[in-house]
């Protein structure tokens, strides 16, 4: 799969992902997942110390963020987002940051030890939801268990393309309709194999 081609990543995680009901508990879940995950990154040792100046600067503006591995995830999948759709992932990449920012400063209100209390909560209850999903709605096992970078990876974009969509943004004319067919085919392709181990 080409790293950066658009209607493949969403061929592929549509294919998982047809039935509404699913979607929607996808929509409500996968981005808290990410959230909290950077809640506890936020403990993790700053990776590049900035000049005291910069920090000055900075400091009335983000407080005391740290540039830390939560920081450096955040980085990359908002510029991987940004590559794939320059207007749907400027939007994914704000918002990557606004949960990077939020997390760092609900973790230091929290502390360590609750925080991680409160991320494995959050966590079981999120990830329960969508197994939930895939098993009593969509009826297939979750894109992981084929793929599993790829389904982190994409799955916050995925489920704000699917949000977007709805209002009725396309990336380019024919997309939709493309990664349609694509799915189609995907899931016939999963439902002739299923069939077959069957008989």
């Amino acid at each position: 799969m080409a790293l950066f081609d658009l209607e493949k990543h969403f061929a592929f995680y549509g294919a998982y992902h047809g039935n509404p009901i699913n979607i929607f508990i996808h929509m409500i879940f996968v981005w808290p997942i990410f959230f909290t995950a950077l809640v506890l990154l936020s403990f993790t040792p700053s990776l590049i110390q900035l000049p005291p100046q910069i920090t000055e600067l900075l400091n009335p503006f983000v407080g005391n963020l740290v540039l830390n591995s939560g920081f450096f995830l955040t980085l990359f999948y908002a510029l991987f987002y940004v590559c794939l759709d320059v207007k749907a992932g400027s939007l994914a990449a704000v918002l990557c940051f606004m949960c990077w920012v939020g997390s760092s400063c609900l973790a230091k209100q929290l502390g360590y030890s609750l925080a991680w209390k409160v991320v494995l909560a959050a966590q079981l209850f999120c990830w329960t939801g969508q197994f939930v999903g895939h098993g009593v709605f969509e009826k297939r096992a979750p894109a992981l268990l084929d793929n599993l970078s790829q389904a982190f990876l994409m799955a916050p974009f995925f489920v704000l393309f699917e949000a977007l969509q709805f209002c009725g943004y396309e990336p380019y004319p024919g997309f939709h309709s493309r990664v349609q067919t694509q799915i189609d085919s995907n899931v016939n392709e999963w439902k002739s194999k299923k069939n077959k181990k069957i008989t």
